[in-house]
């Protein structure tokens, strides 16, 4: 009796061992799951990153505005009364020419503005005002062309050009544009266009005075101020 009670006792102890066992190995299995289970659903760690502020419209538009332009070292102005055209250069009076001014129907309009542009060649045509409506228009260099052999242009449809009727020269008979002589439009523009940076060799003046049907614009990179008064 004893003996089997031994033997008892043993297969216990063993069977609890094995079930000892047995709880351990799953707890730990169970450990490593949760520990996976928390890993696999933990938030990460956010990553601070610095961002520079995007430029404003205002940035974008100081970039981007154009540099002045110079100023111009010469200016022009038209007395009305007088009909002359007088050229200034670092403030001294340069030149003078006689010219055509606008009738007490049509008369010049006085003010500010920049000669911008010079043409040589123009081909005329048309304004949108009643004393053209049955003009027709004159192309460059055509026997008829009212604008002559040059045109500085200010404020269009008036500007400063040559003229096929030299006899008006000194009076007030014209739709509001100031006419020159064709020698002194020529010669004025040449100058103006010196000076704004728009210069031309001779080679260049020699064609357009060859060449009348071809009509030559030039931008003038510092426009030129004129006053008319």
């Amino acid at each position: 009796m004893r003996s089997v009670s031994y033997k008892t006792s043993r297969l216990v102890l063993a069977a609890s061992a094995l079930l000892l066992g047995a709880c351990t190995v799953s707890d730990a299995n169970d450990n490593r799951t949760a520990d996976s289970v928390r890993t696999a659903g933990a938030v990460p760690t956010p990553v601070t990153t610095s961002v520079q502020p995007a430029a404003t419209m205002g940035d974008s538009a100081r970039m981007a505005a154009p540099a002045p332009q110079p100023a111009s070292t010469i200016r022009v102005e038209v007395d009305l009364a007088a009909r002359k055209l007088y050229l200034y250069e670092g403030g001294a009076r340069v030149a003078t020419h006689a010219v055509a001014v606008g009738s007490a129907k049509w008369p010049t309009q006085t003010g500010e503005w920049t000669i911008k542009q010079v043409v040589f060649n123009p081909e005329w045509v048309p304004p949108d005002e009643s004393w053209a409506e049955e003009r027709e228009p004159k192309k460059s260099g055509a026997p008829n062309n009212p604008l002559g052999r040059a045109q500085l242009v200010y404020d269009l449809p008036r500007t400063i050009h040559g003229t096929n009727q030299p006899s008006s020269i000194g009076q007030a008979v014209s739709h509001g544009s100031i006419r020159m002589s064709n020698t002194e439009i020529v010669a004025l523009a040449k100058r103006i266009m010196s000076a704004s940076g728009a210069a031309k060799d001779n080679a260049w003046f020699t064609r357009a005075a060859t060449q009348r049907t071809e009509k030559q614009v030039v931008d003038l990179p510092t426009p030129v101020p004129i006053k008319v008064f």
